[in-house]
Formats: C-alpha cells, sequence, structure tokens
C-alpha cells in the first residue's frame, strides 16, 4: 500500500432502526414512535487497514442497545440521544465520540364516543420531529428540528422589485399564495447543562412560533419571511444559539378560466410540484460561538 494514501475520517453505526415504545403502566398508555441511527467514532484504524475487529461494537449490538434503552422509557428524542451517547462513548475507551439521529413521529389519540381513546390511535401526519447529537472529544452539540411541516397563506405575500433581463417572465404581483415545506433544526447553545431543558416544551414552543411567525407581517420574499420566523425563536429562546431553514417556495399558479367562459378572481389554482424555488439560510446570535462539527453530515441546510 503506498505511503501516501491515509485513512480519513470515518464513523461507523446501525442506521434507522425503528422503535415503537408503548408504556401500559396505566390503562391509558402512551405510545413513542421514533427511528434512530447511531454511528460511533474513535479509533477503528486497524478493522480498516488490518481487518482487526477488537474495537469494532457490532452494529447489531448498537441496535440491541437502542431496544435496550427504549424499555426504560424514552422521554424525548433529545434526552434519549443524549444516553446513548453517555453509554457508547462510556462504556468503550476507544469510541471518542460520534453521532446520534432521531426521527420521532406523532400520534393522537382516536377520538370514540366523544372522548379520546384510552389505547387506540391515529398517526398524526402533520410533520415529522427530528434531533441529532454529536459528540466529538469533551464537546457535546445538540440539534432539534422539524420537517416537513406544510403552510400556506392565501395573501399578504408579494413579489416585486427584482432585476429582469431578457429571460425574465415572471410578472410582478403584491398579493400571491405564499406555501412552503418547513424543514428547521435549532442548535442548543454548546457548554450548558442539557439535563436542565424540557425538549418536549421547548419543541412545541419552538414550533408554535414558527407557525405564529409565519403568519406575522406582509411577506415581501420568503427569505424576509424565513428570518422573521427565526428571530422569533430566538428572542424567546436564550438557550439557542442558531435555527437553519430549508424551505421551497411551493408554487401556486393562477388558472386561466376564461376559455371556458368564466373569470377567476383569484380562487382556481394549479399548485406546481417541480420546478421550485429554494430558500436556505442560518439566523443566529451574533456572539454564537461556531460549532461546524455539529452540523456534520447533515446535508444542506437541513
Amino acid at each position: 500500500m503506498s505511503s501516501n494514501i491515509i485513512l480519513g475520517h470515518n464513523q461507523y453505526g446501525k442506521a434507522e432502526v425503528r422503535v415503537v415504545k408503548i408504556t401500559r403502566d396505566t390503562d391509558r398508555h402512551e405510545i413513542e414512535d421514533l427511528n434512530i441511527t447511531s454511528q460511533l467514532r474513535g479509533d477503528f484504524e486497524a478493522a480498516h487497514l488490518e481487518g482487526d475487529n477488537a474495537h469494532v461494537v457490532a452494529t447489531d449490538t448498537q441496535k440491541n442497545t437502542i431496544y435496550a434503552f427504549a424499555r426504560e422509557g424514552v422521554g424525548s428524542p433529545e434526552a434519549f440521544l443524549l444516553r446513548l451517547g453517555e453509554h457508547f462513548t462510556s462504556s468503550f475507551d476507544w469510541v471518542t465520540g460520534g453521532r446520534w439521529e432521531a426521527e420521532s413521529y406523532s400520534w393522537d389519540r382516536i377520538r370514540a364516543h366523544g372522548r379520546e381513546h384510552d389505547h387506540s390511535f391515529v398517526r398524526n401526519g402533520q410533520e415529522v420531529r427530528t434531533a441529532v447529537l454529536v459528540r466529538d472529544g469533551s464537546a457535546t452539540h445538540l440539534i432539534s428540528g422539524l420537517k416537513d411541516l406544510t403552510v400556506l397563506k392565501s395573501t399578504q405575500s408579494g413579489f416585486v422589485g427584482y432585476p429582469k433581463d431578457k429571460y425574465t417572465t415572471l410578472p410582478e404581483t403584491t398579493d400571491r399564495i405564499l406555501a412552503t415545506d418547513v424543514s428547521a433544526r435549532w442548535r442548543y447553545r454548546t457548554g450548558q447543562d442539557f439535563r436542565t431543558l424540557d425538549f418536549n416544551k421547548n419543541y412545541d414552543d419552538v414550533k408554535a412560533l414558527l407557525l405564529e411567525g409565519f403568519t406575522e407581517k406582509y411577506s415581501h420574499a420568503l427569505q424576509q419571511t424565513l428570518f422573521d420566523m427565526g428571530t422569533k425563536v430566538l428572542e424567546a429562546h436564550s438557550e439557542i444559539d442558531e435555527i437553519r431553514f430549508s424551505m421551497p417556495n411551493k408554487h401556486h399558479f393562477l388558472v386561466d378560466l376564461s376559455p371556458f367562459g368564466l373569470d377567476n378572481p383569484g380562487e382556481v389554482f394549479f399548485a406546481a410540484d417541480r420546478p421550485y424555488g429554494l430558500i436556505e439560510a442560518t439566523v443566529q446570535r451574533h456572539d454564537a460561538a461556531p460549532a461546524d462539527s455539529a452540523w456534520a453530515g447533515i446535508a444542506g441546510f437541513c
């Protein structure tokens, strides 16, 4: 082997472990539904260069650890990932860090005969909750988030004043539909005691702030609305240092009904799925410490 070729950054683990935890300590059951990925970082050089597996914690072992930890309860995706990260980095000396990721799927109780059922649920398809934990030596980074949160406002949005050249065909408008699928991840300030945070409460509050921010103000562009949404979150939560967004502009085009002898006063639209504008940005505190390693492995902005 050439001495000019070396092993670079690496990690490995078990991806997308589906876990459904039913808590049955009363007649009113609770459900927690997650998709967990565990990836370990550390001294795995011998495995790559020599085929020596002495330091390779089997991916099957990682899967089983996830199931075993779920038996003790989940609590929140963030808290669950913190437990996993602490376990793997403290149980194996050569595991110096890692990346653990969760998607959480929410379920609502079915209403039957005028009340919520104790043990029957319907999947809530509004959005998917996400979380990522990165342990890099002594530093621990925690990122919460959501994706596939589809929102729309039917007025109070426009798009004017943009540069025009010979390829521009888009007409200016001061009244349009603004719709997007919100993907957002917010990074908690590194170095704080994460055990003091109520992640479930924070998640509900951040989601509410994002939705509220979307409704407020006249939107001159999706970029402006994105920044306003992120600002509301940072102003309300001092424990969060930055929030990153990826938001496609889900275009709605007015349908020409004149061939049918009908008018269309802004009521019938064609919802195009592609191509679409894609708006991505970070809203952060001016004095936030950089944490590039926290975002490694996250494609794009979200």
